[in-house]
């Protein structure tokens, strides 16, 4: 079925364009994080939804079909106000949305984005788009848990590593393309991911950020094992299998991973990387980069560490930690963000340098958190309504948490300090100290920035 955002809203929305006061002619709001998980979001991933979806042009072939569905589903239709828009507006959703720069580190209870119908005739398009619109709260959930985590990952190199900037890019890979629901979800949730690092294995992730976010490329990865490949060898020929691995793949400066816990990691290590294998290895010139994929992670990878040091030996860096000869670790079993604190603080603790290990985070990166981990809401703040503004907020007295802002809002720059105020002129689309920019406005593509420039913003 193509895509139509006249079948992408919530069935109720259908019957809200006769629920407004009479002489309605304006509707705006906001969305904003109402706390959460974190003290604080990046902003990121509006851009792929005005491209993808909101820059659609509304056909009469769409509206008739609606009508149809809607009258059969529900028994009401505005059919008369999606016909003005696809006839008389060209097709073209009248509004107008605003927006913080994408890769901006926001504060939760602030306004990310505003939006506010644009047509007096049709004002409860804003409200038509709030369900396809807030999905938004996906690519920021994850280009949030990725930020914290490249600054957990920072801090450990800026006290253990020698040249953070040059490791940090590299040390969260995103493996969690299986792991979410549908295609567009890992794509989606990979683009935010490489907001703040440059390895990934989600494919479709780093082909949108080219294509919607004007990347060369975006992300990148290297020749690594699977268990299958590992064990079709059969157990008799583990170490044939990983001979494989270097005789393919481990030419001078390359890296290769190898997944090695298919029957005795410790076995494998000792007996086959650091032995029959350490010359090959040494030799080839590449990095090799061992996989331990089971276990409790931060002793596993400490007695990894500990088993690749008494074969290839380390180096001290300038911060007095040990830097591991020829060899690597990532862990891709059982991480998040609490995870790789205990990782990182173990192999500290023991004299290793972060430089030795790098993460691969699926599920808990792409998909173990929701819309309400960081309590995302769009809410209407204000109305025109005869002619005259009129507040529009909710204050539910059992959860004052829920209370929502009134007004037309816009968030500034305060020596600083980003804050959220009230528009004081019913004619103004911002203050002076704004960081908001009117990012779509009446079908039309305002704003197309690079994921470079998102980038630079997150870092800062």
């Amino acid at each position: 079925m193509k895509y139509s955002i006249l079948f992408d809203t919530d069935s109720y929305k259908v019957s809200h364009a006769y629920q407004y006061p009479p002489n309605t002619t304006s509707l705006f709001g906001y969305v904003e994080s109402r706390g959460g998980k974190y003290p604080e979001t990046v902003f990121f991933g509006l851009q792929y939804y005005l491209k993808e979806y909101l820059t659609h042009r509304i056909t009469v072939d769409e509206v008739e079909r609606a009508n149809k569905f809607f009258k059969a589903h529900m028994g009401v239709f505005n059919y008369d106000g999606w016909m003005y828009i696809a006839k008389d507006l060209g097709g073209k959703i009248p509004v107008r949305i605003r927006a913080v720069p994408e890769g901006t580190v926001v504060p939760t209870h602030n306004a990310l984005i505003t939006v506010e119908s644009t047509d007096p005739k049709v004002p409860w398009i804003y409200s038509w788009i709030e369900t396809s619109f807030l999905r938004v709260w996906y690519p920021i959930n994850v280009a949030t848990i990725s930020w914290r985590i490249k600054n957990v990952i920072k801090n450990a190199l800026d006290k253990s590593a020698d040249n953070t900037a040059a490791e940090l890019p590299f040390k969260l890979h995103d493996f969690g393309s299986r792991g979410v629901s549908s295609q567009e979800s890992a794509m989606i949730g990979d683009v935010a991911h490489l907001v703040n690092f440059m390895g990934s294995d989600t494919v479709a992730g780093i082909l949108c950020a080219n294509e919607y976010y004007h990347s060369d490329m975006a992300g990148f990865s290297i020749p690594a094992a699977e268990h299958s490949s590992i064990t079709s060898w059969g157990k008799d020929r583990e170490c044939d299998a990983y001979r494989n691995m270097l005789t393919q793949f481990a030419k001078p400066g390359a890296l290769v991973a190898v997944v090695s816990d298919s029957y005795n990691l410790w076995n494998a290590i000792s007996k086959y990387w650091g032995g029959e294998l350490k010359g090959e290895v040494i030799n080839s010139g590449a990095t090799v980069i061992i996989r331990p994929d089971s276990g409790n992670p931060p002793d596993v990878v400490l007695k990894t560490a500990q088993l690749l040091d008494e074969s290839f030996g380390h180096t001290i860096n300038t911060k007095g930690y040990r830097v591991l000869n020829n060899v690597r670790i990532i862990q891709g079993d059982g991480i998040n963000e609490e995870m790789i604190v205990q990782i990182l603080d173990k192999l500290l603790s023991n004299g290793y340098s972060a430089s030795n290990c790098a993460f691969g985070m699926g599920g808990a990166l792409l998909q173990q958190h929701d819309r309400d981990t960081n309590k995302f809401a769009m809410k209407c703040s204000s109305a025109i309504v005869d002619g005259n503004e009129v507040d529009v907020f909710k204050d539910p007295i059992t959860d004052h948490g829920k209370r929502s802002r009134s007004g037309r809002l816009d968030l500034i720059n305060l020596n600083g300090k980003l804050e959220t105020v009230r528009l004081t002129n019913n004619n103004d689309i911002q203050c002076s100290l704004s960081v908001m920019r009117t990012v779509y406005e009446n079908g039309e593509l305002l704003v197309d920035d690079s994921l470079e420039n998102i980038r630079k913003r997150a870092a800062v």
